[in-house]
């Protein structure tokens, strides 16, 4: 059974790093991890989470004035 998730990019480690931080904060779901083989990113990592999140988690975008590069729905198997 294949499950969607939610990759997000990132243009700097820094930014990566700032993600993660209000996520925690927040309470919002998912966890950084190395940027996959088929997504080509700048700093090399990326915040995993479920595609159920992706609107709570363009909110905290928003708020918090949150830098990203790319949202990639990836198939897992």
């Amino acid at each position: 059974m294949t499950k969607q998730k939610l990759v997000i990019t990132f243009p700097t480690t820094t930014a990566a790093i700032a993600w993660e931080r209000v996520c925690k904060s927040e309470n919002l779901p998912g966890r950084l991890i190395p940027v996959p083989p088929k997504i080509k990113a700048g700093c090399g990592l990326a915040w995993l989470t479920t595609v159920e999140q992706r609107k709570l988690l363009l909110a905290g975008v928003e708020e918090f004035n949150l830098d990203y590069d790319a949202i990639v729905e990836l198939e897992e198997g």
